[in-house]
């Protein structure tokens, strides 16, 4: 019978996946231990129950599918339940009892904290040398990940030489560099400005604009929940930092 593994973190004490047939506890992996799946997919979940499974079931046939045909091409699926008081956490363990452990993991919170420290904790308990964040309820189709897996390669290839510098080193990775690629929406912008209040385009423009002050022009859509990082940029972007909920 596979054992359904979930992970526990209460504020500083240490993290572990624990089987609930056998009582034992494994140490969870972290950001700063090295990659063992090529790709990670981190979808933060609080009362998803109705939405998660279709979303799971399209993500994890595309995975698959791709790992059938490239065998250097593995994941995993980590769900982070934020304290949901539905289904939510029995959807996701028949998923881990389905796919098993090594490609499907469960983490609880316990108790919601919101979503940014939901996707925090599900990155930095994650293996993957590309870490995907994207929403539970299959808003974006899961095959776009290529977009953000390709531009980061690309990237990698141009402002890093990846193939040349590199190419007597086996051991480089492109975890090993700080990358990341957003996913974006705003070429849909004008038809959401014609659906939306009037006092939320006024509070999109205004957030735009301090988004603009603060990071560069290069963002154009900072709400879109498909993000993608390498394991060296998520380890500076989600080891220093503690997300909390606005109350």
């Amino acid at each position: 019978m596979i054992g359904v593994y979930f992970c526990f973190r209460h504020d500083d004490a240490p993290s572990f996946f624990e089987d609930p047939n056998s009582q034992k506890q494994v140490p969870c992996p972290h950001i700063h231990d090295p990659a063992e799946k090529y790709i990670s997919l981190v979808i933060p979940a609080f009362n998803e129950e109705h939405r998660l499974p279709g979303a799971l079931d399209e993500t994890i046939n595309y995975l698959q599918e791709r790992a059938g045909k490239d065998k250097s091409f593995t994941y995993e699926v980590v769900i982070v339940d934020d304290g949901s008081d539905d289904a939510t956490k029995q959807v996701a363990f028949d998923f881990v009892k389905k796919y098993t452990v090594d490609n499907v993991r469960v983490i609880l919170l316990g108790r919601n904290h919101g979503k940014g420290e939901a996707i925090r904790k599900g990155m930095l308990h994650s293996r993957g040398e590309l870490l995907l964040m994207l929403d539970a309820d299959g808003a974006t189709e899961v095959t776009d990940l290529e977009k953000l897996e390709n531009q980061i390669h690309a990237v990698a290839s141009k402002e890093f030489r990846v193939g040349e510098s590199t190419s007597s080193d086996s051991s480089f990775r492109i975890s090993d560099i700080p990358l990341a690629a957003f996913g974006s929406r705003a070429h849909l912008e004008e038809q959401a400005l014609a659906t939306r209040k009037w006092y939320r385009n006024f509070l999109m423009k205004g957030f735009h604009l301090v988004v603009l002050l603060t990071a560069g022009s290069g963002i154009h859509d900072t709400q879109c929940g498909f993000k993608m990082f390498t394991r060296a940029a998520a380890r500076k972007l989600f080891t220093n930092i503690r997300l909390k909920r606005q109350v």
